[in-house]
C-alpha cells in the first residue's frame, strides 16, 4: 500500500512510501522504502521533544546546506548518508534519507552460502579476523574482501568524514562499524545514522555509543546521573577515540584494548573496567600486562591476534605515532588524542610507503615497506627482490635552501606520479579537481633499470646531470639522483635512495 507524507520544512512537498505493514526496524525508527527505492522514510517510534525536533530541522536545513551546497559538496554526498528532509504523520516525526549505494550490499557474502547476500556491508564484517580466516565456516568470499591497501583508502574516507563534521562543530557520537558501511571492492565508505549527530552545547547526545568504540571516560562515568557535571558525554574527543579504534580494527583485525588482562571475575564489570577506567593498549610498549594470551584467543582470530607476529608497527611510522597518541598518551587524556586531519594525512603518507607483494597468493597483496636491510612482506614472508627507489620530498624553505618534508614515496613498477607530489601547494584532499587527479608521469623498471617517464611536467629537471627532461622523454632513476619536479612556486625536489641494494 502506497502512502503519502508531508514535509515539515517545505510546505506542500510530499513523499510517497510503501507500507506493507512490516517496516524494517532500526534501533529507534521504522523504515519504509519510497516506491522507486531511491530513498527511505524513517519514522521515529518515540515522540520527539522540542529539542530533538529542532536538532533534526537543523540537520536537514542549515547543516545540509553548509555541507553539500558548496565546493566539494558532491564528495561528501557519497561519504554521508545524510537526511534530506523532515516529515510528520499522525504526530510521528520522520526523516527522508537517500538509499545506500548498491556497492554497500553484499554481492556474494559468505564464501560457502548465500546467508548474507544482498545484506548491508556493515563494517563489522571487515573488522574481524574470523570472517577472513580460510578455515572459518562463515568466512566472507574473497571477492568481497579487497586487499590491505583497500582498507587504508577506506580509513582515509572515514577520517575525512569525521574531519568535516568536526570542522562544522558537530560530533557523530556513535562512530562505530555499525554506523559506517564499507566496501573494500570499490574502496568506499559511507557514514550513516547522521540523525544522531551531536551539536555541542546545544543538543546533548541521545546515546553513549556502541560497545567497542565508547571512549574510556564515557564508560567510566556512565553510572553518574545524566546531568551530573562529572558525567562525560559523547563529543568531538570521544569521536577521536572511536576513529582510531576503527582504523586499528580495519588494518589489524583486532581490538586495541581487548587483551588478556582480567580486572574482575564478573564479566560485565571486567568489560566496563577494561574498556573504561582501566583501559590499556594491548601493544603498550612498557606495560605488557594486556597482551592477548594466545592460548585463550579463538583459533579463528589468528594470526592477527598475535601482536608479536603482526605488531601495529607494520602499519608504518606515521600511524604508529598516532596510535601511540590515541591509545597511550590520549587514552585517558582526551585532549591529547590526534585529530581527524592528522589521521587522514598519516594514512595518505602511509599509502605512499606501500609496496605490492610479489607473491600472487599473498592474502593482503600490499604491505608497508619498512626499509630494513632485508625487507619482506610481513603477511606471507616473501622477500623483496631487487632494488627499490625511495623518493624523499623536499620543499624550498628560502632561495637555495631546501628542507625535507618528512614525506617519502616508495616506487614500484608502473607507479604513477601525481601533482600533489610535484607541488606542495596542491593538497591531496577531497577538494582535488578532476584535472589534478591526472597522473603527470610514471615509474617503470625498464631494461633492467628504473626510469621515470615524464608525461606532463613542463619544467622537470635532472639536477644531478644539470639537464632538462622534456615531456614524453624519460630519466634514469639512480641512487642519489636529484630531480626538480617543477620550477613553479611550491615545486618540489626529490632525492632518490636505492633501497634493498
Amino acid at each position: 500500500m502506497i502512502k503519502s507524507v508531508s514535509s515539515i520544512i517545505t510546505p506542500g512537498k510530499t513523499y510517497q512510501y510503501v507500507d506493507n505493514g512490516e517496516p524494517m526496524r532500526g534501533g529507534m525508527k521504522d523504515v519504509y522504502f519510497g516506491p522507486d527505492k531511491s530513498y527511505v522514510v524513517a519514522f521515529y517510534r518515540e515522540k520527539q521533544d522540542f529539542n530533538s525536533r529542532e536538532r533534526l530541522k537543523k540537520l536537514v536545513t542549515t547543516y545540509y546546506d553548509s555541507f553539500f551546497n558548496r565546493e566539494g559538496g558532491d564528495y561528501f554526498k557519497e561519504l554521508y548518508c545524510w537526511p534530506t528532509d523532515m516529515v510528520e504523520e499522525n504526530g510521528k516525526v520522520g526523516l527522508i534519507v537517500p538509499a545506500y549505494n548498491k556497492n554497500f550490499f553484499f554481492k556474494k557474502g559468505y564464501a560457502t552460502s548465500e546467508g548474507i547476500k544482498g545484506k548491508e556491508k556493515q563494517g563489522l564484517w571487515f573488522a574481524s579476523a574470523k570472517f577472513r580466516n580460510k578455515q572459518f565456516a562463515l568466512r566472507l568470499d574473497e571477492s568481497e574482501l579487497g586487499n590491505w591497501l583497500s582498507y587504508f583508502q577506506i580509513c582515509v574516507k572515514i577520517a575525512r568524514g569525521v574531519k568535516r563534521l568536526h570542522a562544522a562543530g558537530l560530533a557523530h557520537s556513535d562512530l562505530s562499524y555499525k554506523n559506517v558501511l564499507v566496501d573494500p571492492v570499490s574502496r568506499s565508505a559511507t557514514i550513516i545514522d547522521i540523525d544522531g549527530l551531536v551539536v555541542p552545547g546545544l543538543y546533548p547526545p541521545d546515546v553513549i555509543g556502541t560497545a567497542d568504540f565508547i571512549a574510556p571516560e564515557v564508560l567510566a562515568t556512565k553510572h553518574l546521573p545524566l546531568r551530573d557535571p562529572n558525567r562525560k558525554h559523547a563529543n568531538r574527543t570521544t569521536d577521536l577515540h572511536a576513529l582510531p579504534v576503527m582504523i586499528y580494527l580495519y588494518l589489524l583485525y583486532r581490538h586495541p584494548l581487548k587483551g588478556g588482562k582480567v580486572h574482575s571475575m564478573d564479566t560485565e564489570e571486567d568489560d566496563l573496567l577494561s574498556m573504561g577506567e582501566k583501559a590499556l593498549f594491548i601493544e603498550h610498549p612498557t606495560d605488557t600486562s594486556n597482551r592477548p594470551k594466545l592460548d585463550q584467543v579463538s583459533k579463528w582470530a589468528l594470526p592477527w591476534a598475535d601482536v608479536t607476529k603482526l605488531p601495529y608497527t607494520i602499519t608504518g611510522p606515521y600511524l604508529k605515532a598516532l596510535f601511540d597518541g590515541a591509545f597511550i598518551a590520549g587514552l585517558h587524556n582526551p585532549n591529547l588524542r590526534p585529530n581527524a586531519d592528522q589521521w587522514e594525512q598519516a594514512l595518505l603518507k602511509t599509502t605512499d610507503l606501500m609496496q605490492p607483494c610479489s607473491n600472487t597468493n599473498c592474502e593482503q597483496k600490499w604491505f608497508v615497506f619498512d626499509n630494513t636491510t632485508s625487507p619482506k612482506c610481513p603477511f606471507c614472508g616473501t622477500p623483496v627482490k631487487g632494488t627499490l627507489p625511495v623518493l624523499d620530498l623536499y620543499y624550498q624553505f628560502k632561495p637555495t635552501v631546501w628542507k625535507p618534508e618528512n614525506h617519502r614515496l616508495m616506487v614500484y613498477n608502473n607507479q604513477y606520479l601525481f601533482q600533489w607530489y610535484v607541488n606542495r601547494n596542491i593538497v591531496r584532499n577531497e577538494k582535488l579537481t578532476d584535472e589534478q587527479k591526472v597522473p603527470v608521469g610514471y615509474f617503470a623498471f625498464h631494461q633492467s633499470k628504473w626510469v621515470f617517464v615524464n608525461q606532463k611536467l613542463t619544467s622537470l629537471k635532472d639536477l644531478t646531470e644539470n639537464k632538462d627532461v622534456p615531456v614524453n622523454t624519460m630519466v634514469d632513476i639512480t641512487d642519489g639522483k636529484r630531480l626538480l619536479l617543477s620550477n613553479e612556486e611550491g615545486g618540489r625536489v626529490v632525492i632518490v635512495t636505492m633501497a634493498n641494494k
